[in-house]
């Protein structure tokens, strides 16, 4: 399958200012996710979340250290269309 790359815009409620990045988008993904060095850098207010959640590979090995214990609540911009949603923090590989 081919990558491909979109250029969106990402701001927290109460800043004045988005973060323009490259996403990849994964028509088949279920779930956002962003890595908590994104989010220290961008200054990312993160939220735990009621219960943690564990990420596997096919073949049942854990894929992060650890589960994913945040979120973080941002509006998300492209081109004309704006959302709110959630995304996920993970930590870096194992």
């Amino acid at each position: 399958m081919r990558e491909v790359l979109v250029k969106i815009g990402l701001k927290q409620e109460d800043d004045k200012e988005r973060v323009i990045m490259k996403a990849l988008l994964d028509s088949r993904a279920i779930g956002l996710v962003m890595s908590l060095e994104f989010a220290r850098k961008n200054k990312f207010k993160k939220k735990k979340l009621e219960r943690p959640i564990y990420v596997r590979n096919m073949d049942s090995t854990l894929v992060h250290k650890g589960p994913i214990e945040y979120m973080v609540e941002l509006k998300l911009f492209y081109k004309e269309h704006k959302e709110r949603t959630e995304i996920d923090v993970i930590e870096g590989q194992k």
